[in-house]
């Protein structure tokens, strides 16, 4: 199967052979025929990530930044405009618009795509004001604090139309991608279990408040959420990673990671009927997220998989052996399998993510991380987030897409959200 054709494939017939994603650079086209993009969120993943790996690409014109710091937004500016200006014949290049606020980057008629790079609760209120200004997607990693957002942002991608790329950057590493194919074509066997391994979250957190800093829209930082006095470590990462305000912390931040990889090995993609576990939620300082969790969720077909912490880790167990796949390694318990898969390097697969992101718009079809694996993967971490705070099991009702028999823990799938961003969702 070729590139082509994968990316045309939808969610529900996905290939048992994947392809290549490695990134390279074309000649640079012409300036009317690159995809203008934008950056919402500019911080440590926004900016040293997701500008770095578009600056790679010849097809893209980075052309205005936003965030919520005017330090940011200047620093990341002068990234992009040096960056091109090594390149430039002239050896200078200006014209990086800022912005403080996300919306007036949306009214810009010249851009074709945003990535999304914000803290949690932005992501899905900014992703949706991005699909109805016509803009394509780039959202990182986890999808939202709510089950009942993640469902709204799949309904205004499939309204829209647009190219919707989910942040799980392993998707572009060869040695996932060629480990999870060896699983899809039976490699192990009848696959029987599946052992995800994430790293925790983290206790602490300063609950002192402070001035707010110069530069700083605190107000536009916290959006949605809870209003809150300032305190620096509720905005300063790791901090919101976190914050229930914010988050739901390392089940969905990280989490979503080798869970995606999860998702890419199965042959056939499906949701847990039955989730349980225990874990620890920290009762001082600012940080009240689920962390050392042990989650159990079991499948329709009887699969079962191990949800806990430790180092990042996919393991999928089946009737013939065994294959792990994590970010810098894969191991299998017959090793002649996995001969001649050479690691891919962070960097790589980052730049092949947002490559695949672009091929996806110049083609109009669907990218190697859609809306639906988003949702997938995004769901486990939700419902190992209640049954951790229920304290109970939570039956996953799938073909109405709501926790059953348990009224509590199904309204833990909302969050309330203040005015004026309720009237985006």
């Amino acid at each position: 199967m070729n590139r082509r054709s994968f990316l045309q494939t939808t969610a529900l017939a996905i290939p048992t052979v994947f392809a290549s994603t490695a990134a390279g650079d074309a000649p640079r086209p012409p300036a009317s025929d690159r995809i203008n993009v934008g950056f919402i969120g500019t911080g440590g993943r926004g900016g040293d990530g997701l500008i770095v790996d578009m600056l790679q690409h010849a097809e893209a014109q980075c052309v205005a930044v936003c965030d919520c710091f005017a330090d940011r937004r200047e620093h990341r500016a002068k990234q992009i405009e040096a960056a091109y200006a090594a390149r430039s014949a002239a050896g200078s290049f200006h014209g990086v618009a800022q912005h403080a606020d996300f919306r007036e980057l949306l009214q810009r008629k010249e851009i074709d795509a945003v990535c999304i790079a914000t803290p949690d609760h932005w992501h899905v209120p900014v992703m949706i004001a991005a699909a109805r200004a016509g803009k394509d997607v780039y959202v990182e990693k986890p999808l939202s604090p709510s089950l009942e957002q993640n469902f709204l942002a799949r309904k205004v991608i499939r309204e829209t139309g647009r190219v919707f790329q989910y942040g799980t950057q392993q998707r572009g590493a060869s040695h996932v991608r060629r480990g999870c194919e060896l699983v899809r074509n039976g490699c192990i066997g009848k696959l029987t279990a599946v052992e995800v391994v994430s790293p925790s979250g983290a206790p602490g957190g300063s609950t002192a408040t402070a001035p707010v800093p110069p530069g700083f829209d605190w107000k536009m930082w916290q959006g949605p959420a809870p209003e809150r006095d300032f305190a620096p470590d509720r905005c300063v990462t790791p901090g919101h990673w976190h914050i229930y305000d914010y988050s739901i912390g390392f089940l969905g931040g990280w989490g979503a990671h080798p869970l995606d990889v999860f998702d890419l090995g199965m042959t056939t993609p499906s949701v847990p009927v039955e989730v349980e576990g225990t874990g620890l939620i920290p009762k001082d300082g600012l940080f009240n997220t689920v962390m050392n969790w042990d989650v159990r969720c079991r499948y329709a077909d009887g699969l079962t998989m191990h949800f806990t912490t430790g180092e990042d880790a996919t393991k999928f167990i089946g009737t013939e052996g065994w294959i792990q796949i994590r970010r810098r390694g894969i191991e299998a318990s017959r090793p002649e399998w996995i001969e001649g898969i050479a690691v891919s390097r962070f960097a790589e697969f980052g730049a092949a993510h947002t490559r695949n992101f672009l091929d996806a718009i110049r083609k109009k079809c669907a990218p190697e991380s859609p809306i639906d694996c988003a949702i997938r993967t995004d769901l486990v971490s939700h419902l190992a987030n209640i049954a951790v705070r229920t304290g109970r099991k939570i039956h996953w009702d799938a073909a109405k897409e709501t926790i059953a028999g348990d009224a509590v823990a199904a309204k833990m799938t909302r969050r309330a959200t203040r005015p004026p961003w309720d009237a985006i969702l």
